[in-house]
């Protein structure tokens, strides 16, 4: 869901520039694909460094639970259950918290949203390590499951 900025789109806190449908392309009657058009993404001033270093470690925890998953078949154990819960609890919350950052509005529905996300997140890898340690683990469930 996009939100009409000043000559832009905010989706998810970046903007991104748009001089596709300038009122001057609108008069001068050219089609776009006429013109050729271009977008220019630009982070919010204040927050490119922290926004950059986040959208770094989001790719690194999904490249990290793509090196799991065949580590999890290939090696099941403790290490790489307890590193399944972190990484798949990290990855899910920053999805939800992105579901937040785009469909909730306004300050108090926010920090509502918010700290659910952060009591969700914090029982979820608290149930997974509970089960790591108590039970058979995250990877023997899995196997489990497969040889159903």
């Amino acid at each position: 869901h996009a939100r009409q900025v000043c000559g832009g789109i905010l989706c998810s806190g970046i903007v991104i520039k748009t001089s596709f449908w300038s009122p001057a392309a609108v008069q001068g009657l050219q089609s776009p694909w006429q013109r050729g058009f271009s977008l220019r993404m630009s982070l919010p001033a204040g927050g490119s460094k922290a926004a950059s270093l986040h959208w770094t470690g989001e790719r690194a925890v999904s490249v990290l639970l793509l090196g799991l998953l065949p580590a999890a078949y290939l090696c099941p154990g403790p290490a790489v259950d307890y590193s399944l819960a972190a990484a798949l609890t990290l990855h899910g919350h920053w999805g939800l918290g992105q579901v937040i950052t785009d469909y909730v509005h306004g300050d108090v529905p926010i920090k509502v949203a918010n700290t659910g996300l952060y009591v969700l997140s914090a029982l979820t890898f608290a149930g997974l390590c509970h089960f790591n340690y108590h039970d058979v683990g995250i990877c023997k469930a899995v196997a489990m499951l497969w040889s159903l």
